[in-house]
């Protein structure tokens, strides 16, 4: 006979947070959200991987790629890079997340002697930059004979077919720095001459490097960046279980921070051996997640097989259809509890804390709350991310309103069969588990993700919690009934605008 769970299965928008004491010391300034990311012995030793924000971006091609990878970065949190592509695309997207900001910049945006103004302007709206390089060939390597920045020309008193060997600064009125120059020593030189930018060229005065004003300024404005030992931004990808051998090492030779097994479904024996894998080759040293998993048996398969994190989550996300599809999954709240749960007595029992992501459901900023009050450690999304100007889809207009396409990695567009891999030698995809849709653009991921973590810190203060361990302590939830949901929002007024707010779901 079939086994029964008693409960019902719920989701976040089910339940509520009842607030606590909130002293005076609990002001949102005041709150930290940094949690760990793979597993460690708190009895021991420090978390060897955190997050400064509780939010990563799903491991989809419609979010996830080296642009949305540096911008949420930036902000604290982490993207894992889109494994649904070859191996080698995706380890270069890595690498460029790498490179981006190593402080040393190769540069993509160069000019020749003899190329004019008009490729100037093209090359910057193509690319955004306003300094670029002058170079034997315009190569990125190049012997460097100038540079081109904005004070260089105008645009209303110049021809557009003028040379920029004409207008250029030249190479010898540059302040250069050789290859060998550290990073604070690059920093200085720029201070110390009021640069904006310096050039790093070798022996034989061939372009190596950029360094940038704005590279060093923007750490200052950004105290939560998330950045390795060399001061880059750090970065995940997401791997299978089919070709993980020739995968995982073309993303560690290409610099990733960490890893994580993309699956629909992640109680199999196909994980199991990809972390076996893993291990055996590379020890601890390469950090993987894996997943997902909706109760208790599956997060100990998973914590004993050796994943530094385990993902919670089958059929909530918004683009995910595996529910009505194949009868499977669990509601997005109970499978969080559940599993938080059972992560707790793991740590009890082995001393190992095993941090778990809460992948799917959440549709409102404050179920991103209601996850982290439940035991996640952190959230995993993909609508959230995918309205912003950073993600790789495209903006269009649908019915006078701008939309970014969203589109789930087991729909027919993505064909992602390796995610929804069950062993065999079969390698297609044989019906859908997601679908192809429109999210409503939403501008860039700073903006937005500034106003939900202040909406998130807001709560926890509320709760009288300045970190996510206090909060998940002090936290109280209470279900509620379908009438008042309806009472949560706003009802019985005429509303001025056509649509009631709803958070960030518009």
């Amino acid at each position: 006979m079939a086994y029964y769970f008693e409960e019902p299965s719920r989701t976040f928008n089910e339940y509520l947070l009842v607030p606590g004491h909130t002293p005076s010391t609990c002001v949102p300034t005041a709150v930290s959200l940094k949690t760990p990311l793979v597993k460690y012995r708190p009895a021991e030793e420090e978390c060897p991987l955190s997050l400064n924000t509780p939010m990563v971006s799903a491991i989809m091609a419609a979010v996830s790629d080296d642009h949305m990878a540096v911008a949420l970065a930036t902000e604290g949190g982490l993207s894992f890079i889109y494994g649904n592509q070859s191996i080698e695309d995706e380890a270069a997207m890595v690498k460029r997340v790498k490179d981006h900001k190593a402080g040393f910049v190769e540069s993509d945006a160069n000019l020749s002697p003899d190329m004019t103004l008009a490729d100037v302007v093209e090359l910057k709206e193509r690319l955004g930059h306003s300094t670029m390089p002058v170079t034997v060939g315009a190569k990125s390597n190049g012997k460097l004979l100038g540079i081109v920045t904005e004070r260089d020309y105008r645009l209303s008193r110049m021809s557009l077919d003028e040379k920029v060997a004409n207008f250029m600064t030249p190479r010898e009125k540059l302040i250069v720095a050789p290859a060998d120059t550290t990073l604070k020593a690059a920093n200085d030189i720029i201070w110390d001459h009021k640069l904006n930018s310096l050039p790093v060229v070798d022996e034989n005065d061939c372009l190596k490097y950029m360094v940038f004003r704005k590279d060093y300024d923007s750490h200052k404005s950004n105290p939560n960046e998330m950045l390795d030992s060399q001061k880059r931004y750090m970065v995940g990808a997401g791997i299978n279980s089919r070709d993980y051998a020739e995968r995982v090492p073309a993303l560690v030779e290409a610099g990733v921070d960490v890893i994580c097994i993309d699956s629909s479904e992640g109680y199999s024996d196909w994980q199991k051996m990809t972390i076996e894998w893993v291990r055996e080759n590379y020890g601890d040293t390469v950090k993987i997640g894996a997943g997902n998993v909706v109760d208790d048996e599956g997060f100990r398969f998973l914590a004993d097989a050796g994943a530094d994190f385990v993902k919670i989550g089958i059929g909530g996300g918004s683009i995910c259809i595996t529910r009505e599809t194949k009868g499977i999954g669990r509601g997005q709240a109970t499978a969080t509890i559940e599993v938080a749960k059972a992560r707790d007595a793991y740590f009890k029992e082995t001393g190992v804390y095993v941090p778990i992501c809460s992948d799917g459901g959440i549709v409102y900023d404050h179920h991103i709350s209601l996850a982290l009050a439940m035991g996640a450690d952190f959230v995993m999304l993909g609508r959230y991310f995918a309205r912003f100007d950073e993600s790789p889809s495209a903006k269009v207009m649908v019915n006078g309103t701008y939309m970014k396409e969203y589109w789930g990695e087991g729909s027919a567009r993505a064909r992602n069969w390796g995610r929804y891999d069950l062993g065999g030698k079969k390698k297609a995809l044989s019906f859908e588990e997601g679908v192809d849709s429109y999210v409503p653009y939403a501008g860039s991921l700073k903006d937005n993700m500034d106003v939900t973590l202040l909406k998130l810190k807001s709560t926890m203060c509320n709760c009288g919690a300045l970190t996510i361990p206090e909060f998940q302590q002090k936290a109280k939830l209470t279900l509620v009934s379908s009438t008042s949901i309806v009472e949560g929002g706003a009802h019985d007024v005429l509303l001025k605008d056509k649509a009631p707010y709803v958070s960030n779901a518009r």
